[in-house]
């Protein structure tokens, strides 16, 4: 039956500012609808319910299934979905349902209601409409446009922005939000003194010029973009990724525009005559996690991967909740899960497995990757290559010289040693040695020699080896791997496998009296190496690689050499220490062995001086006695074994190749795309489940959004290109609404991470539209670095925005405005929030001057508590955390390492993402673990000794001068009168404490891997340091103001 409303009703609740305007369905209504009401009657055709739809204007004035109109325009009276709302709670009628957890408030009940009576006017959702460009409006004082669009809507609101902060705190803004650093003191006063018309815009263009901006602008593409040092899942071992991070520094940096900037990171690889730098930027979509499990099933995690990247595509430059569409039709934004599938078929032909490669627990990159030269290896690998193709010179004009003279002088000088000579043997067995685990094994010797190891297999084993040696020289070590029934497989290694993996050997003569004197074994030989872990990897400085021996299948002796570029002398009573280093592969530690010495630095394997009793007996003749042949099988012997200059010149070659080739492998690699020959099939999945295919779809776009540009190309460069093509309605509005939310603290639209139909009406729509097209299209954009703006100009916008008043305002303000717009959307005053974790970090060292400014690079590790990775992980090779020494301690921490199932922690506590999937914003939070971090932890507590001693190196005589200096250091202002009173009070009061323990004073400013200046008293150190703690501290340093 119908149900009818009394009209009292409609009198309840009813605003008087919803009265007083004309509703906006994309404003107002739809907000409404999609979070309450969408769910059953919204787009996903098998969760509708009474076959209503509310979604779309073409289904909502429909007769649902009980035969009467939810919507009826202009007459609320007559719509059932006023009269359902409108119903008692407990009514079974009552819309929405109470088992349903959602609800509508009274206001949104008359905000309904006064819509329909106003004719429900729908509108198609504002994101998935191209913006065009509103007219800017006209205001008195405010010329820029965003100041005119904002003025707008502040004067609704009987508001008005605030004066011009003062210039302190404007060139402290701009630093952080452009470089993420404080400015220096002498940045701080050339822009005090500076009276200049333009002086604020020129310190805009310093800071966007500075490379420093690529690492900050940084920061939240790489939440963006998943980036880790560790694939995740259980073992959560090490990858290469960062020359990708080093890419996207480079590309903020040099302002690469943002459709290249988007085109290179989804599909570079694609691109004509793709440059190495175009191919290392499609890293973007290879940061995902990579499952290494025993039990996993490749195909699934094919699946997952690609739905990762259809996630992470749709999140970063879409702004929709695409993986809503996984398993049924979305339940809120008009996308299918035939149009998922379709999207998906985008990414779905990477030639790869999806899974983590069977090496990649311990640090290896999984296919596809390529291997980078920066500019110092290229340089380098340019000599190697030039060496060798000298050397491949030397040894064809070798090949083609008269070797006449040279077999001639080899028979007089082989006749002459033959003949007064008995050659000694090369290589001579240890004696007394005795043989050590570090890992716990345990050694027993065999008849032969050789030693067996048995019990304990260590991860990562240490074999040391000392022995006795005989007064004269040493030059090296002969190692014989033997096959042995008691090992594994009845092979060479303890791994169950049967293999081993030798990363390092080290060699020290320690001599009866002095300090052990090491070896540098430089020539490393063998007779068999694997395919892939040649005996040249042994000691070349890269733990990711060694020597292995095919252990599953081959089963022989194998001999390897490790010799020094020249002898070394051995004194009566001297010992030769021996260690053999497994830290490559887990339990990879090597089988039954046998040691010998030699004082040969030219030893071969052979070990056998002279020559085979055949070429012995011919040498042994006179010139006259040799026949013909006997002569040929000499000079033949010559040719192709003898030390002759071709054959000299062929080693030289090989050696040269054998170094490029080393060189080659050591090279750091990133993953990256790689599209196969052949597009991979793609299904809707049922319930998006990877054994469950069922319609074959093809690549699409979704309809609700533009179709691809005319001539583009059906793959992920012909999707590239459709994000940027100018058309796009969603692209350069969440580009802008993300800028603007870095910059202000809150997005036009709120919702930032999500521009679907559950999306925030935009504060300010207008000038949203106006900043996207602007964007694509610039118009006013302001010059950077004397160019003028492009198309998608990244920099020109961020230094537009900054230019604006509302952003150069103060933000100092009544309460009462606080109160009224607490996150500050309508921008009467100016930005003020907490720095992110990463900045509290940068800035602290920064202001105390540890700060290493190095660009690029390696991740680092800075401290962190003990243990941190432990808890997580039990495999891998990301285990026993140990901080760097030396600067990786103070490199900025964009460059910290991130291990996904421990990310750092401090940066944790500040509200970071652990990075495990696409994270489009972060939360901001204030809570008492972060002051204890800043109090506590080993970066701040070094931090507040190091800026409490360029307080009383740099900051004058007087106690008032040195706080004023620390005070300025860390705030970038100068303090007041009664700030420098309080701080004094503060200090003399812990300088007395200190004077009274002398040693807690020296204990405290030894904190850290820096040490203090010795010439400065303790207790004086330590009191300006504990007062630089409680300004590292102060809320006025932790936020940007």
């Amino acid at each position: 039956m119908k149900v009818r409303l009394l009209l009292v009703l409609f009198g309840f609740g009813f605003s008087l500012a919803h009265a007083e305007r004309k509703l906006e369905f994309n404003r107002d209504v739809r907000p409404i609808l999609s979070d309450a009401c969408f769910h059953c009657h919204g787009p996903d055709e098998k969760e509708q319910k009474s076959g209503l739809r509310l979604d779309l204007e073409s289904h909502a004035f429909k007769p649902a299934k009980s035969g009467f109109p939810a919507i009826v325009k202009g007459d609320p009276g007559e719509s059932e979905l006023i009269a359902r709302i409108f119903l008692p709670d407990n009514d079974e009628e009552h819309m929405p349902p109470l088992d349903s957890g959602k609800s509508i408030t009274k206001e949104q009940k008359e905000i309904l209601r006064k819509w329909i009576a106003q004719g429900a006017e729908y509108q198609g959702h504002w994101a998935f409409i191209t913006p065009d460009r509103p007219e800017v409006p006209v205001h008195p004082g405010a010329g820029h446009p965003v100041d005119a669009f904002l003025t707008t809507r502040l004067k609704t609101e009987g508001l008005n922005m605030k004066k011009e902060a003062d210039k302190e705190t404007l060139l402290r803004r701009a630093s952080l939000d452009l470089t993420g650093l404080p400015p220096t003191l002498e940045e701080m006063d050339a822009f005090a003194k500076d009276v200049s018309t333009n002086a604020y815009e020129k310190a805009l263009d310093r800071l966007l010029a500075s490379p420093h901006f690529g690492e900050r602008m940084a920061l939240e593409w790489l939440d963006l973009a998943r980036y880790a040092d560790s694939n995740g899942f259980q073992s959560d071992g090490s990858r290469d990724m960062w020359l990708w991070r080093e890419w996207l520094i480079g590309a903020y940096n040099r302002n690469l525009p943002f459709d290249q900037f988007t085109i290179e990171q989804l599909a570079g690889d694609m691109l004509p005559d793709a440059t190495e730098d175009q191919i290392v930027a499609t890293g973007f979509n290879r940061n995902h996690r990579l499952n290494g499990e025993g039990g996993r099933i490749v195909e699934e995690w094919f699946v997952e991967t690609v739905i990762d990247r259809v996630e992470t595509t749709g999140t970063t430059w879409l702004a929709l909740t695409m993986t809503c569409a996984r398993c049924h039709d979305h339940k809120y934004d008009p996308i299918s899960q035939k149009e998922f599938f379709e999207f998906f078929a985008f990414f779905n032909s990477n030639d790869e497995s999806g899974v983590l490669a069977a090496n990649g627990k311990n640090g290896f990159n999984t296919m596809p990757f390529i291997k980078v030269a920066s500019a110092e290896h290229k340089k380098k690998q340019a000599e190697l290559e030039a060496k060798l193709k000298e050397a491949e010179q030397d040894a064809e004009r070798a090949q083609k010289a008269n070797l006449t003279a040279a077999f001639e002088n080899w028979l007089v000088t082989q006749r002459k040693a033959q003949a007064s000579k008995k050659y000694e043997p090369v290589w001579v067995s240890l004696s007394g040695e005795s043989v050590k685990s570090k890992g716990g094994a345990t050694f027993t010797k065999q008849p032969d020699g050789s030693w067996l190891p048995g019990g304990k297999n260590p991860v990562h084993d240490v074999y040391e080896i000392e022995s006795t040696l005989a007064p004269g020289a040493f030059a090296g070590i002969l190692l014989e791997c033997l096959p042995d029934a008691r090992i594994p497989n009845k092979s060479l290694g303890r791994y169950s496998n049967g293999n081993f993996v030798l990363t390092r050997v080290e060699a020290e003569i320690r001599p009866s009296k002095g300090k052990p004197v090491p070896v540098k074994l430089t020539r490393r030989v063998a007779d068999y190496s694997q395919k892939g872990w040649d005996v040249s990897f042994v000691n070349n400085g890269n733990r990711k690689n060694g020597w292995a021996v095919s252990g599953p299948t081959r089963r022989k002796p194998i001999k390897a050499m490790f010799l020094a570029d020249s002898p070394i002398k051995v004194s009566k009573d001297g010992k030769l220490v021996v260690r053999f280093f497994h830290e490559t592969l887990n339990q990879h530690n090597m089988g039954r062995f046998r040691l010998s010495h030699t004082a040969d630095k030219g030893a071969s394997l052979e070990g056998k001086p002279g020559h085979s009793p055949e070429i012995s007996s011919l040498l042994a003749k006179a010139d006259e006695a040799l026949k013909p042949a006997e002569r040929a099988q000499l000079e033949k012997h010559f040719k192709t074994t003898a030390p002759n200059p071709a054959i000299q010149a062929k080693s030289k070659v090989a050696q040269v190749k054998k170094a490029l080739d080393t060189f080659r492998s050591s090279l750091p690699s990133t993953m990256v795309m790689k599209e196969k020959a052949q597009p991979k099939d793609a299904f809707v999945l049922n319930r998006g489940e990877y054994d469950q295919p069922t319609e074959k779809v093809g690549r699409a776009l979704p309809a609700v959004l533009p179709p691809l540009p005319e001539g583009e190309p059906l793959n992920r460069l012909g999707l590239a290109r459709w994000l940027v093509s100018g058309e796009h309605p969603l692209t350069a509005r969440v580009w802008v609404n993300r800028t603007w939310e870095r910059l202000f603290g809150y997005g036009i639209v709120k919702t930032s991470e999500n521009f679907g139909s559950q999306a925030e009406w935009p504060v300010h729509p207008e000038l949203l539209d106006w900043l996207a097209v602007e964007f694509a299209k610039p118009s006013v954009l302001p010059k950077v670095a004397g160019k003028p703006a492009k198309p998608w100009d990244m920099k020109g916008m961020i230094k537009f925005l900054m230019m604006s008043r509302a952003y150069r305002q103060s933000s100092s303000a009544p309460e009462e405005l606080y109160r009224r717009d607490p996150d500050n959307r309508l921008l009467a005053r100016g930005p003020r929030f907490r720095l992110t974790g990463e900045l509290v970090r940068d800035q602290a060292l920064a202001a105390s001057g540890l700060l290493v400014p190095k660009i690029g690079g390696p991740s680092t590790r800075p401290y962190m508590p003990a243990g941190v990775w432990s808890e997580t992980n039990r495999y891998g090779n990301l285990r026993n955390y140990k901080a760097d020494a030396g600067e990786g301690l103070y490199r900025r921490s964009v460059y910290t390492i991130w291990k996904r199932t421990a990310a750092p922690p401090s940066m944790l506590l500040f509200d970071a993402p652990n990075r495990e999937t696409c994270t489009p914003k972060r939360s901001r939070t204030n809570t008492p673990l972060q002051a204890l971090a800043l109090m506590n932890e080993v970066t701040y507590v070094e931090a507040a000794r190091a800026l409490g001693q360029r307080m009383m190196k740099e900051g004058g005589d007087s106690v008032e001068s040195r706080l004023k200096t620390g005070f300025r250091l860390v705030t970038a202002r100068t303090p007041d009168s009664e700030t420098l009173e309080v701080l004094k009070t503060g200090f003399e009061r812990r300088k007395k404490e200190f004077e009274k323990d002398e040693e807690g004073a020296k204990a405290f400013v030894m904190q850290g891997s820096s040490k203090p200046d010795p010439s400065l008293p303790a207790t004086d150190l330590a009191a300006y340091s504990a007062t630089a703690s409680i300004l590292l501290n102060l809320d006025r340093v932790i936020t940007k103001d």
